[in-house]
């Protein structure tokens, strides 16, 4: 169950910090690129990316990271490793909290734009860029600081949980049949190599007078 929990903490930290990344770049290079160009290339560059952006690649990590932290934390409320739950919980709580942001502020807006229809076509394309750009920078970086602190909170919760395990491993009994070492009830043995024969079996003749 250990080697269980240990994969799904390494699997959860990997998710979260892709999301955490993915997110995080757009708020420190993709947007700040797209900010000095025209109102007809911003339009036309966002509404591609949400488009690509719908993928395999990027929905397993954003949508798998949810039920990955949830059996964690199912798993450390079982007493495995629980050490770890207080930090297993807190990202729990993060990501869900920055999943919600996406889905009720920068997925609407990214739906708005696309409404839009073709940049080509708009007759006042930085009207329908105003109404865009600030508000989805602005909770971007949100939902980036959210997943960046579920993502540390994960990062150590798999040190503790790898403490823990050390910690127990060293603590573990000795395994069943192995052998007692020699000052523990052992019996003495004579400066012949014969085990010592104790004063009470000795035969009476041969006792010292």
């Amino acid at each position: 169950m250990k080697h269980v929990q240990t994969g799904t903490l390494l699997a959860s930290v990997i998710a979260s910090g892709l999301m955490a990344g993915l997110f995080a770049a757009f708020a420190y290079a993709v947007m700040p690129g797209l900010r000095g160009t025209s109102d007809h290339t911003f339009t036309a560059a966002m509404q591609s990316i949400n488009k690509a952006i719908l993928n395999p690649v990027f929905m397993l990590p954003f949508m798998g990271s949810i039920p990955l932290i949830g059996l964690a934390v199912f798993l450390a409320l079982r007493g495995h490793g629980r050490p770890a739950l207080p930090w297993l919980v807190a990202a729990l709580v993060l990501y869900l909290v920055a999943f919600a942001v996406t889905v009720v502020a920068n997925v609407p807006l990214n739906d708005q734009l696309e409404r839009a229809g073709d940049p080509d076509s708009l007759s006042d394309p930085a009207a329908v860029r105003e109404r865009f750009e600030a508000a989805w920078v602005t909770w971007n970086i949100v939902r980036a600081l959210l997943h960046t602190a579920a993502f540390a909170c994960l990062a150590w919760a798999l040190v503790l949980h790898g403490a823990n395990r050390l910690s127990t491993g060293r603590a573990a009994p000795a395994p069943h049949g192995s052998v007692a070492p020699s000052w523990a009830g052992a019996a003495p043995v004579a400066q012949d190599g014969r085990g010592a024969v104790p004063p009470q079996d000795v035969p009476r003749g041969t006792r010292s007078r």
